[in-house]
């Protein structure tokens, strides 16, 4: 099927519907969503649970007003996936499948809808190579193997996009749009539940509308709707402030690469160390999307485009040039995760190189094979692998943990990843800071405190040996917070360390490393 969105479209240029082959429309989609749906099943398990999923699985597990506290201390970010990870976390338990598999699901549900969207904008051989390149994508792989919201956040856009151009088509051919528009509306609204940076596609799919005036009305009309539940989450945001983004640094030449390997799947800096092949994947995805960006340009200037290539390209571009110029002038944003909603459009462009008619048959078929093989090898690369290895750490100190043993966690967000993998333990060093005992199940997020000088000086009588279980203590080279909330762990070390003639350290993971070092008094 090949459709051109116009204002009148041509009959002629309308597949008819007795040539439509519904099997193949079904299936196209199907293959995109299963290869996804496998690659993210593939060792969902193996790795650790990570430092922002232990926020996760802490924050799922409240009930009635702490649930309530625990997501406006958030500043309502991921709000709607808290909510639907504390109702599964509730029916079948917080095992790593229970708190992963709605981000698989979401992950394969990306790749689908973009095989849909792509089918309905261009042709059934576009969509299959866009499902394929969605599916398989390291960025994509990971998150959908993350108890976190993005893979939800990215599904959520695809759906808000595939809705978006069905609202516009059906619009400006003077067809009933009441479906569309609220399928529109609830997508939209559900994606920025799901991540507040969801909101940067919207000045993209406005942008599409210029010229449309058929399509504005019902367009804006259902913005309106999705902007009338964002209330919540616009309070919960002013309430809390930008204050959870302080570790976040201004765009540097070294994010902007990170950015850039995560936007063509060639790799997830600093996440994953960089393979072999990341450069090469990285050079090939941007000579073919330059390419592709070079022959739309041309078309544009003889008055050739089309309204669905302009799409595609706008959903790549506007999201990445406003988060970095609010980053620039603003609060800092710019980074990889938060830029997950434009990898989709990236394997739709690269679907068009690969099957532009200009391009011999084999050059494509090789091109496309290329991109395949090397995003693969990056995703291979990263199965099992835990760049910040809470439960290694964790079966580390337990293991050697006696019964007069205490426990310092600097930031005390750690303790929420160090007590998922508490259970099966039959000793534990017994809690400092934070205070509270194992038995409290109590959210920690970005709490960097410290213990007041008064307490510090009775430790060596009260705990003869002592772990400092550390990770993501602040930046040396960081923004302001950040440099100051090392300072205040390198304050506390440095007083554990006068207190204590001995300590040992060892660090599980390399990302965002954990840090694990015992003091003992002798």
């Amino acid at each position: 099927m090949n459709v051109e969105l116009a204002p009148n479209p041509p009959r002629a240029r309308e597949a008819p519907v007795s040539r439509r082959r519904p099997g193949v429309e079904i299936l196209v989609p199907a293959l995109g969503a299963l290869v996804a749906a496998c690659l993210c099943a593939y060792g969902i398990t193996d790795r650790s649970l990570g430092f922002d999923e232990g926020a996760t699985v802490t924050i799922a597990a409240q009930h009635g007003a702490a649930l309530g506290r625990a997501l406006a201390h958030d500043g309502g970010n991921m709000s709607g996936y808290y909510l639907l990870l504390h109702l599964l976390t509730g029916l079948f338990g917080n095992g790593l499948l229970v708190l992963r598999l709605p981000s698989l699901v979401f992950a394969a549900a990306s790749a689908g809808l973009v095989t849909l969207l792509a089918q309905t904008l261009f042709s059934a051989r576009v969509a299959l190579i866009s499902g394929l390149l969605t599916a398989v994508s390291l960025p994509l792989v990971f998150w959908g193997q993350s108890a976190r919201g993005y893979a939800p956040m990215v599904a959520l856009t695809c759906a808000s996009y595939l809705a978006f151009v069905t609202l516009v088509r059906r619009a400006e051919e003077g067809r009933p749009t009441t479906a569309p528009a609220i399928g529109y509306a609830i997508t939209t609204a559900l994606a920025a539940y799901m991540s507040f940076v969801a909101v940067l596609v919207l000045p993209a799919q406005l942008l599409m509308l210029v010229g449309r005036r058929r399509a504005l009305r019902p367009v804006l009309v259902a913005l309106a709707f999705a902007a009338l539940s964002w209330i919540p989450l616009v309070a919960l945001a002013l309430s809390r402030g930008s204050g959870q983004l302080f570790w976040v640094p201004r765009p540097t030449l070294k994010i902007e690469r990170q950015v850039l390997q995560a936007l063509s799947s060639a790799g997830l800096d600093p996440i994953f160390h960089r393979t072999a092949t990341t450069v090469a994947l990285l050079v090939l995805t941007a000579a073919a999307l330059l390419a592709v960006i070079v022959v739309l340009a041309i078309r544009a200037a003889r008055g050739e485009a089309r309204w669905a290539h302009g799409l595609v390209l706008s959903w790549l571009l506007v999201p990445v040039v406003l988060a970095w110029l609010e980053s620039l002038f603003g609060q800092p944003i710019f980074m990889p995760r938060n830029l997950l909603m434009a990898v989709p459009p990236v394997g739709v462009l690269l679907a068009l190189a690969v099957t532009d008619r200009r391009l011999p048959w084999l050059a494509g078929a090789a091109l496309l094979a290329a991109l395949i093989v090397l995003r693969a090898l990056q995703v291979t690369a990263s199965y099992g692998v835990s760049p910040e290895d809470w439960k290694a750490a964790s079966a580390y100190v337990l293991a050697r943990s006696g019964g007069s043993d205490c426990a310092v966690f600097y930031p005390s967000d750690g303790r929420m990843a160090f007590r998922y993998y508490l259970a099966a333990a039959r000793t534990a060093p017994r809690p400092i800071l934070p205070a509270a005992p194992w038995s409290t199940v109590k959210p920690y997020v970005e709490d960097y405190a410290s213990l007041a000088p008064a307490q510090l000086a009775g430790l060596p009588a009260r705990c003869p040996r002592l772990w400092l279980i550390s990770s993501h203590e602040g930046q040396p080279d960081g923004p302001s917070g950040s440099r100051r909330n090392r300072a205040r762990f390198l304050r506390l070390r440095a007083a554990l360390g006068a207190l204590y003639p001995r300590h040992a350290t060892t660090q599980f993971g390399y990302a965002s490393p954990v840090r694990v070092e015992l003091f003992t008094r002798g």
